[in-house]
């Protein structure tokens, strides 16, 4: 073998379709946002509901109880933050991976939806 076949990068891992990354910058700002709310148990709930600009706004709010449909998916190992997702958005929302980013513009968090075909000028709504 050369040197370089022993320098090769694996792939980063598939996300399956009924699967949800939470990136470990997205966990530390939950976890900041969820201990100044004082409810140390609260997860957010991810989801899409019709309405926007393109068909379809991205639900983003705190989930106090946890529904028996929802799904719930962990950040890394270690942070304890979870979000929920209900069966019918999740058929919108597998495959993404949940980020917090912060740049010039601002920070905030982002939805790298694979599944998403475009989204208007505002941010506010997505198509599929």
């Amino acid at each position: 073998m050369n040197a370089a076949a022993h320098n090769e990068t694996k792939p980063a891992p598939a996300i399956g379709k009924r699967e949800i990354v939470v990136t470990s910058s997205a966990a530390e700002e939950i976890a900041k946002q969820r201990a100044k709310r004082g409810t140390p148990n609260a997860r957010i709930r991810v989801g899409v509901r019709g309405g926007g600009c393109t068909g379809f706004t991205y639900v983003f709010e705190w989930a106090d109880e946890v529904k028996s449909t929802d799904s719930e998916f962990s950040g890394p190992d270690g942070s304890g933050v979870a979000i929920v997702v209900d069966p019918k958005s999740l058929v919108f929302l597998g495959g993404m991976t949940l980020d917090f980013v912060r740049g010039m513009m601002g920070h905030g968090f982002k939805f790298n939806n694979p599944n998403a075909k475009g989204s208007c000028g505002c941010g506010e709504s997505v198509q599929f």
